[in-house]
């Protein structure tokens, strides 16, 4: 293989010899590219000592011309036909795609995602309501060692931290409240306050919402990651192919056991948060621990707790749904298992603040105390 040569000479401009291929230019391209650049296409150019030329070469050799042809230019029939060729492609710019994208384009997006995932949801609700028809039937194929497992992680294990959240956030709350009732005068109403907030509201939406490293955050993200994983290992698949419904085995045990779990942690959490605002509440207003769990059944009514306790079934059955129902559309990589985990937590957490404030508007007239 004969190495490309350029030699440059001001009278008699331009010459190449050579073999001008892309195996020859190599090693010397960015010398050559340069080189070939600093000559141009006003002078002469000889290419009658090309022995062989093929497409790279002549599309560098087109490109340092400038896209158009010397004023003088000697070369061989082959040398030449090859450069018409390239001549003869018509320059293209490459034009990226525009990500940016009209509002009305990514409202439409977000409808049919919306959409799409609302009909996976209720699709999943149907095959639920179906395995419970079916282990109605058949009882022994009941999967207790799933559900109780479930049970242990989604509940057991955030007793602690949801006791410490509950605990600090009724101390908030009763030492705002007792700072602005002390102005008006007004310290008793400090256990009606809190009866109310917690145990109707913040009871059940502290552990769903704001705790949410408990349910949204660490039972739902835990439950897609692992359906997600078994969907990249191709478990589930298996599954199927035994002849093993996913739905009984992996879904069913992890939608029951937050479903239960849930109304146990609102009762749990609502406990903390009245001791801790009951301590705040003696160290401000200067109220007893006896007075204040004395008062406590007066001023809030036993409706409320009852409002929590379905809030609480509720969230933990629309958390467990959609975390498995994100899981198992999970495809086979990293990366779409990190966005569906996401999108499932982000999704929960919106929905329970949902379902709360449509609990809030058809209960508005229950529980109230006169």
């Amino acid at each position: 293989m004969t190495a490309p040569v350029l030699l440059q000479d001001p009278r008699n401009g331009v010459s190449l010899a050579g073999e001008w291929t892309l195996a020859s230019l190599m090693e010397a391209e960015a010398e050559l590219r340069e080189r070939l650049a600093a000559c141009g296409a006003g002078q002469s150019w000889d290419l009658r000592g090309v022995c062989r030329l093929d497409s790279a070469a002549a599309v560098l050799i087109w490109r340092a011309w400038g896209r158009r042809w010397p004023e003088h230019l000697q070369a061989d029939a082959p040398v030449r036909s090859t450069l018409e060729r390239v001549a003869a492609v018509p320059a293209q710019k490459l034009e990226l795609p525009s990500y940016r994208q009209s509002p009305l384009i990514r409202l439409g997006r977000l409808s049919l995602a919306v959409c799409h995932n609302l009909v996976g949801v209720i699709e999943l609700y149907g095959r639920l309501v179906l395995d419970m028809l079916f282990l109605c039937r058949h009882p022994r194929e009941l999967p207790w060692k799933e559900f109780s497992a479930n049970i242990y992680k989604a509940g057991v294990q955030a007793l602690p931290v949801s006791a410490l959240v509950g605990f600090l956030i009724g101390i908030t709350i009763s030492y705002l409240s007792a700072l602005q009732l002390k102005t008006f005068g007004a310290d008793l109403f400090i256990v009606n306050i809190l009866g109310i907030s917690i145990i109707r509201e913040l009871g059940p939406v502290l552990v769903a919402v704001l705790v949410a490293v408990l349910v949204a955050g660490r039972s739902g993200s835990a439950m897609t990651a692992q359906i997600g994983v078994m969907r990249v290992t191709e478990e589930i698949d298996a599954l199927s192919t035994l002849g093993i419904s996913r739905t009984i085995r992996v879904v069913l045990p992890k939608v029951a056991a937050l479903t239960l779990a849930m109304p146990l942690l609102v009762v749990w959490s609502s406990a903390s948060a009245l001791l801790g605002g009951a301590l705040a509440a003696q160290l401000q207003l200067d109220f007893s621990f006896f007075y204040f769990f004395s008062m406590l059944p007066k001023a809030v009514p036993i409706a409320n707790l009852w409002i929590g306790l379905a809030k609480g079934a509720v969230f933990g059955f629309l958390i467990a749904l959609l975390a498995c129902h994100f899981g198992l559309h999970v495809r086979p990589n990293t990366e779409s298992l990190s966005m569906r985990t996401t999108a499932s937590v982000v999704t929960a957490i919106t929905l329970v603040i949902i379902v709360d404030a449509i609990f809030a508007i058809f209960t508005r007239n229950v529980g109230m105390p006169g």
